[in-house]
């Protein structure tokens, strides 16, 4: 039955992978989407690394990147983070996330991410310039997760995500649906010659599937007068549009630099650990984008990271062909400590940065324990 079931979920990704390519990376289609806070990493490990870790992404932060890897939780893990979008522009995402193990399998997830862009000035045709009180909107996105281990080496997850955009006289609300793979290959050897199951991995991810939406409210009508000279209210419609769907597809290598034996001639620790990830996400509103990271970590206490995201036009000398404020590289900084060594619990400070231009980049800080 396990096995129906994920060959059944294999299929439905590939399929959607290949009918994605289509459209993907259609630049006619660009920008015809909504939602676009869909595509904003909120997490600090992640966004570290470019994006670039869909194969090997694990615990609460799987939740946006490859669902897949939630599986990998293996106790309780909270999250919680704050991201500086774009400095100079007000716009400031809280996001936090919890996951905690199910059965001996399985991990539900939950995550919440608010978008605060400030408060805006209401101006009308009567007064252009405001004066008459400002307004905040609110973007709210809340997902429900839950990823399964069906091997040693296969894992699997589903989440369903609930969408709410809205200021003081319009909102629009829908539902997505991410899937996702990662496999584990079992190639590879450590330093003692044997076989080590977790060096190479791939990953698959099938994001933003779902509802159209559409703003309504009083926000879309206004006072009018019929043919024959009576007041009334005139509601306009409002255009449905649709979420930025995509795939993304990718690996990851890890080297061990100096791994420990014992006299058993058995790999039993490494101080030192590379991971080489990269991948490919195909938009089907956007341009499409290469992904490429590396981290290093010491001995489970101090991880640094840094990646690019490429899409073309961002390395033509014409800013006109450049479409994204980001100009590729971007970095990142996690430092962890063990709070009780007989559970393993940890607690860890996670920090990135992404370049951009104009603006004064993005600055993402994170804060994680381990139960």
């Amino acid at each position: 039955m396990k096995n129906i079931y994920l060959i059944s979920v294999l299929t439905i990704l590939m399929a959607g992978f290949f009918s994605s390519l289509v459209y993907a990376g259609n630049e006619q289609r660009a920008a015809s989407n909504g939602t676009s806070e869909l595509q904003i990493n909120p997490w600090s490990r992640s966004s570290g690394w470019g994006d670039a870790n869909v194969a090997c992404v694990t615990g609460v932060e799987a939740m946006y990147q490859n669902i897949a890897g939630l599986a990998m939780t293996r106790r309780t893990e909270l999250v919680f983070t704050n991201t500086q979008w774009l400095v100079g522009t007000g716009v400031v995402i809280n996001n936090g996330g919890f996951a905690t193990k199910v059965g001996e399998t399985g991990v539900l997830g939950l995550s919440v991410m608010n978008i605060n862009w400030g408060d805006i000035e209401i101006t009308t045709d009567a007064l252009p310039e405001g004066g008459v009180g400002s307004y905040s909107p609110t973007y709210t996105t809340i997902g429900l997760s839950y990823a399964r281990e069906f091997s040693n080496s296969i894992f699997g997850g589903v989440t369903v995500k609930m969408l709410n955009e809205s200021i003081f006289n319009l909102n629009a609300s829908g539902f997505a649906i991410d899937a996702g793979i990662q496999y584990v290959t079992g190639l590879g050897k450590d330093k003692a010659g044997n076989r080590n199951r977790d060096n190479l991995k791939f990953g698959i991810t099938m994001k933003n599937v779902g509802s159209t939406m559409k703003y309504t409210g009083d926000g879309m009508s206004f006072m009018g007068f019929s043919p024959d000279g009576t007041n009334m209210t005139v509601e306009n419609r409002s255009q449905e549009f649709e979420l930025p769907s995509l795939i993304k597809i990718g690996f990851s290598y890890s080297i061990r630099l100096a791994s420990k034996v014992d006299e058993f001639n058995e790999t039993v620790s490494s101080d030192h650990n590379l991971v080489i990830a990269g991948n490919f996400t195909a938009n089907s509103y956007d341009k499409d984008q290469l992904h490429f990271g590396l981290e290093y970590g010491f001995k489970e206490l101090f991880f640094l990271r840094g990646g690019y995201i490429y899409q073309s036009g961002l390395l033509d000398p014409n800013p006109d062909k450049r479409t994204t404020v980001f100009t590729g590289p971007t970095a990142g900084i996690t430092l962890q400590v063990p709070v009780n060594k007989e559970n393993k619990s940890v607690l860890a400070i996670d920090y990135s940065y992404r370049f951009t231009n104009p603006f004064q980049g993005v600055h993402t800080f994170g804060a994680r324990i381990t139960l």
